[in-house]
């Protein structure tokens, strides 16, 4: 069917006033009736809403129309209930196209109603081109293998495998280090219960080894991976040299976070008396009784908050970590408490720059200073300085809570909470194409919408790996990778979106430009009648497109968004433009 004899209709919504506050949608509307092959086009108050769907059911089927156009809000949110909605009604969800009124259009340019109305009926006028030579696109299925990759057994990796497991599915754990545990290990009680984090780990892995479908593998790494969700096969090279060969439907990265170093001099570390967070962790998980350091008690610690987080971008810092780390100041503060705990006699002072003991750790916070803790907060602007004198460390800042008064602290140690950092795992990444976020850490696709999920089909992250977490938020994090993975694998088959590169092998020369430009391996050699070509591997495409402008034949398109499609689109947006 040409695009001119399709019967579309279009839909646009008002967004409770989102939209229609700062677009005259009733002009959009007439703008879009004149649009050649739309036979519809109405307006609604929620688009969304149940009541609302139903009608654009009842118009598409009383209509009998060939394509719509929903123009309301992000596809990130409602993508998929309209692509539904059009299933429901008996049209391909393919030949549906959504157009962001809102973000891109109301909310951007609400100084400017005429704008803001000329730019939306310009929008509505390019999804309509694209729905007008919309294809009828099918999702394809994969079959599934019940097997699931750990990478990583810290608490996260290890509680991720016992779920899947007990849902029946076998699990192989992969951890570098050649014992599982990573930090909750090496720090002893943890907060806010005070259990032992060793004693957390061992009996995670008790649990384990009772486990019959499930297989640690210590001192190991992922060297290589091959296929695509569903069917992944994966080989990890054992501490031993051999090789191993996975065969997985799906992957959960789970690898954890490492403690910012400091430089030598940083906020005086390198001297004596100045230890980070996880070093004097170390020290107090074999204290018993009154407190000694360097053949010497305690009398007073001073903890220095925020080193390593909240950078500023200079020529100390360059990769600077400009996140928060979120957990340190709960960790400082539970410090704190141990210390309370093992000599009350310490005289404790926290330097910080804000506090943030969310949650329920703000009790931790309240006890602390219940029992002696001083809290003292300095700006960023003038942060303390740390000198040895006289064999002691001493503490100069200016104290924000008391006008800025400044204040020296002798203090016998100076502990620098340090903040979360991601993991060097070039190698990782490049394995499995996981992408990172501007902070170094694995991104997900949406934080709130798909928080475990990346764009690599079938590969999931969890914990720290991805963020800084506290145990608890780790768990949560990977207990949500275990649900996705396992809805994944438990139905026995998946279906992938039909948005994959095409190849008209008949214009391919074989060149092999497109195939240094994927980034998924997702193209392949092959021979057509006796010709170098190349050949899409569907499960493998995430529809990038990288592919498609360097091949110099143009033998290569984009399905649901060809490049007739996209030169439409253009085009009409163009032709608003001429008029204006």
């Amino acid at each position: 069917m040409s695009g001119e004899k399709k019967k579309i209709g279009v839909f646009i919504c008002h967004c409770g006033g989102n939209i229609s506050d700062y677009v005259d949608v009733e002009k959009v509307r007439e703008e879009a009736e004149k649009e050649p092959g739309v036979v519809l086009a109405k307006t609604t108050m929620f688009a969304c809403s149940d009541a609302a769907q139903q009608e654009m059911i009842e118009a598409i089927q009383k209509e009998n129309l060939d394509g719509i156009v929903v123009a309301s809000c992000s596809p990130k949110l409602h993508l998929y209930t309209f692509r539904a909605m059009a299933e429901r009604a008996g049209l391909n969800q393919y030949r549906y196209t959504q157009v962001n009124l809102r973000e891109q259009c109301s909310w951007s340019h609400r100084d400017d109603k005429e704008g803001a109305t000329t730019k939306g009926a310009s929008l509505v006028r390019a999804g309509i081109a694209k729905v007008r030579l919309s294809e009828s696109l099918e999702n394809s299925r994969v079959d599934t293998l019940p097997a699931v990759l750990v990478v990583g057994a810290g608490v996260a990796g290890m509680r991720a495998a016992l779920a899947l497991a007990d849902l029946g599915l076998s699990v192989h754990i992969v951890e570098t280090e050649n014992e599982p545990g990573g930090w909750t290990a090496k720090l002893g009680p943890a907060f806010p219960s005070n259990r032992d984090g060793a004693e957390l780990v061992r009996n995670l892995r008790e649990a384990i080894q009772t486990r019959q479908n499930i297989a640690l593998y210590t001192g190991a790494h992922v060297a290589e991976k091959s296929g695509s969700v569903g069917q992944f096969s994966v080989r990890v090279r054992l501490s031993s040299g051999e090789s191993l060969q996975l065969k997985v439907g799906a992957v959960i990265i789970a690898t954890g976070f490492d403690a910012y170093a400091p430089a030598k001099g940083e906020f005086g570390y390198g001297l004596p008396g100045v230890l980070t967070l996880p070093e004097f962790r170390h020290m107090l998980k074999t204290a018993r009784g009154p407190l000694v350091f360097n053949g010497r008690r305690l009398g007073t610690v001073a903890y220095l908050y925020c080193v390593g987080s909240r950078q500023e971008p200079d020529e100390g810092h360059p990769n600077a970590h400009t996140y928060c780390s979120r957990t340190c100041c709960a960790a400082a503060v539970h410090t704190a408490l141990l210390v309370n705990g093992l000599d009350p006699e310490v005289n404790q002072y926290h330097l910080f720059r804000d506090m943030r003991t969310y949650g329920k750790n703000e009790l931790l916070y309240e006890e602390a200073g219940r029992k002696g803790s001083v809290f003292v907060r300095w700006d960023p602007g003038d942060p303390p300085e740390v000198q040895e004198e006289k064999g002691r460390m001493m503490v100069r800042v200016a104290d924000l809570l008391d006008a800025g008064e400044r204040i020296e602290i002798p203090a016998d140690l100076v502990v620098l909470v340090t903040g979360m950092v991601p993991r060097p795992n070039q190698d990782l990444v490049h394995v499995f194409k996981l992408p990172l976020g501007k902070d170094g850490f694995f991104n997900e696709i949406h934080p709130k919408l798909r928080p475990v999920e990346t764009v690599i089909s079938g590969v999931f992250i969890a914990g720290a790996s991805q963020s800084p977490k506290t145990i608890a938020e780790s768990v949560a994090s990977s207990l949500a990778a275990v649900s996705k993975s396992a809805a994944l694998l438990l139905k026995g088959y998946v279906e992938l979106e039909p948005f994959v590169a095409r190849v008209d092998t008949a214009r391919c020369t074989g060149c092999n430009e497109c195939l240094a430009a994927c980034p998924y391996d997702a193209l392949e050699k092959t021979t057509e009648d006796g010709r170098q070509a190349v050949r899409v591997a569907a499960s493998l495409c995430k529809g990038g497109g990288a592919c498609v402008p360097v091949c110099p034949e143009g033998a290569i398109d984009l399905l649901g968004y060809s490049d007739s499609e996209v030169t439409e689109m253009i085009d009409a947006l163009a032709r608003e433009a001429v008029h204006a």
